[in-house]
């Protein structure tokens, strides 16, 4: 074989390797009572759970917990998943912007005694994708 050929093949390798290793690190879609389970079996993996806001008839949050002058890096509220099961969610970092338009909520972390502490919060805002008339 050419040096050439050798070198190419040695470059595929890498490649091949780098991208098993990254995807071994991707977190999945998960329900809450899923990530009980993995923190129930010492799975200290990061997990996406995808969930809606609990709210009154009024519009307002149900469960949120956020006083910035007492901690502004302490957030919580109650997600309820796909399945309709409600979790406590801890966040410690500041209340997202516009936290309260969102109509859909990602949350990327893992559960910790029967809580779940999210590492990241992804916001859907409905204003953000509905059509708007061009005049």
């Amino acid at each position: 074989m050419k040096k050439m050929h050798i070198v190419a093949i040695l470059v595929i390798a890498i490649a091949i390797g780098a991208i098993i290793s990254t995807a071994g690190d991707a977190s999945t879609y998960v329900t809450f009572n899923d990530a009980k389970a993995m923190a129930a079996n010492g799975n200290k993996d990061k997990v996406h759970v995808v969930g809606s806001l609990i709210k009154d008839k009024s519009g307002k949050i149900l469960g949120m917990n956020y006083t910035p002058e007492l901690d502004p890096n302490f957030f919580s509220f109650i997600l309820s998943d796909t399945n309709k099961t409600k979790m406590e969610v801890i966040y410690f970092k500041p209340k997202p912007q516009d936290f309260e338009r969102s109509e859909k909520i990602v949350i990327i972390g893992n559960v910790k005694d029967n809580k779940f502490i999210a590492d990241q919060i992804l916001m859907k805002c409905p204003s953000k994708y509905s059509e708007r008339e061009v005049k």
